[in-house]
């Protein structure tokens, strides 16, 4: 979809169809000759109500009229889900050029991002494994946004991010006998080869896993004949144009591209959506295509280990005991908590890497769904200065996050009987923290933070991201980036 920004008004331009955003109390901004707008208020049939829907023709186009609600409670969030179900009834209708005239005073809020972003979001659709009899095509073709005030920057800077926010969700959504991890290694290099003057890419096998003295990764990797893959991507602005400030992050996501659990085997409903275990890895690696094509003036390190975990004869066992490249021993007690094993030496990877800043993102625990369901990412953090740049890059990029316990107690459960540490702690004893503890003790003093997004990554619900894959923390991740050179000019 082509997305443009005009300083016309909306009436003028050639789109054949008109969003207007009710706001309680408010009326029609702009109404046509005739008063049809209004007439459609006044009759009950278009409401302020967030997210009520009414469409009428005058003036030669289609008109959608969309509700926000009250002024009070108006934030990026309402407006993205209002250009979602927009985007669906616009669609219905045959919509070919799309025109939102934005929400009045509403600056404070970003409009022109929210709506890219939301009608963006709500425009995918993954089709790559349908057949061709189901024809995906005559969709929105165009989204202009209308304003007074000239939003050309950013609007382009939110296609490029929901750009990569959608392939993510690629990733996510492909099958797993597709996406492998030598698939996702690839991705990585397309990805990078893209951006030749700022960003570069290893991509290393099982072989130099072990060589590395990466064991508790190569430990996960064992039960699989696919080819496990440690990719590391770095970001340099072009002209190393960094203030010495500036801390150089470090960005590590999981990417178990398949999870039945290894000996310790997951139960078989919902088995078929394990190929999104490797989401973190999908954010990680597009939130650097992002950070590339935007120019962003910081240093970014991103590291995904990528394997799948199965059952097989060489399979990890209950028991067994492995020494990570931290030099630290781990007793594995149950091997369907592999993330933290792959998470464990990749976030020493990235400290030798030269991440000053770590924040890594996994699916890591299904518990984090009981304390939060689908609505907020657990969020764990060990420097309250990196803690605020996080929650406050969160913010921006409307992704909800939630601070979590990092404790001594919860330490303590993760320290092993027969190795240092044990991957997974007693029964229903806060699993979530105790995760983030066992990936505490990797970071070797370098300030960090932890995302668990096992219930934010799929099925959101919202009117942008109904079903399958969501994208999260692609938004983050770049807006973290841009927060950090900004904050350290």
């Amino acid at each position: 979809m082509r997305v443009t920004a005009t300083t016309e008004a909306a009436a003028s331009t050639a789109a054949d169809t008109i969003v207007v955003g009710l706001v309680e109390g408010e009326g029609v901004p702009h109404d046509v000759e005739d008063g049809a707008l209004q007439a459609l208020v006044d009759a009950g049939e278009a409401k302020a109500r967030p997210r009520a829907l009414a469409v009428t023709h005058a003036a030669g186009k289609r008109w959608i009229l969309v509700g926000l609600g009250s002024r009070e409670k108006l934030d990026a969030e309402g407006i993205r889900l209002a250009a979602g179900v927009a985007h669906g009834r616009a669609k219905e209708l045959g919509a070919k050029t799309l025109c939102w005239e934005l929400p009045h005073k509403a600056k404070e809020h970003d409009p022109a991002r929210a709506v890219v972003e939301g009608t963006l979001m709500a425009a995918y659709a993954f089709t790559a494994f349908k057949s061709k009899g189901d024809d995906a095509s005559g969709g929105i073709e165009e989204l202009v946004i209308s304003d007074h005030h000239d939003h050309a920057d950013a609007v382009a800077r939110a296609v490029v991010v929901t750009e990569a926010v959608n392939a993510a969700r690629d990733l996510q959504n492909t099958p797993a006998n597709a996406m492998t991890p030598t698939a996702l290694g690839e991705r990585a290099q397309a990805v990078a080869a893209a951006h030749p003057e700022t960003l570069s890419v290893e991509v290393v096998g099982r072989e130099e896993i072990v060589a590395r003295g990466m064991g508790a990764f190569a430990a996960v990797a064992q039960g699989t004949d696919e080819e496990p893959a440690l990719i590391t991507l770095r970001y340099e602005p072009a002209g190393g144009a960094v203030a010495d400030s500036v801390p150089v992050l470090g960005f590590v996501g999981k990417g178990v591209t398949f999870d039945s659990g290894g000996i310790s085997i997951k139960p078989g409903g919902g088995m078929a959506d394990m190929k999104y275990d490797m989401t973190g890895g999908a954010a990680v690696v597009e939130a650097l295509g992002a950070i590339a094509a935007l120019g962003l003036p910081v240093r970014v390190i991103g590291v995904v280990g990528a394997t799948e975990n199965l059952l097989g004869p060489r399979a990890m066992k209950p028991g067994d005991v492995f020494t990570s490249a931290a030099g630290l021993t781990v007793q594995v007690d149950n091997t369907d908590a592999e993330g933290r094993l792959v998470l464990a030496d990749c976030l020493h990877h990235a400290r030798e890497q030269g991440a000053e800043r770590l924040i890594d993102v996994a699916t890591l625990t299904g518990a984090i769904m009981s304390a939060l369901g689908r609505v907020y990412s657990g969020f764990w953090a060990d420097d309250e200065a990196w803690a605020a740049d996080v929650a406050g890059a969160a913010a921006e990029a409307g992704e909800l996050i939630w601070r979590m316990p990092l404790h001594e107690r919860y330490a303590e459960l993760v320290k092993g009987s027969t190795a240092d540490v044990a991957n997974l702690s007693p029964p229903r004893t806060g699993a979530s923290s105790t995760a983030a503890e066992f990936l505490h003790r990797f970071t070797g003093g370098v300030p960090w933070a932890h995302l668990d997004i096992c219930g934010t990554a799929w099925d959101s619900g919202r009117a942008y991201a109904p079903k399958g894959g969501t994208g999260v923390m692609v938004r983050t991740l770049v807006a973290l980036a841009e927060r950090v050179s900004r904050d350290s000019d």
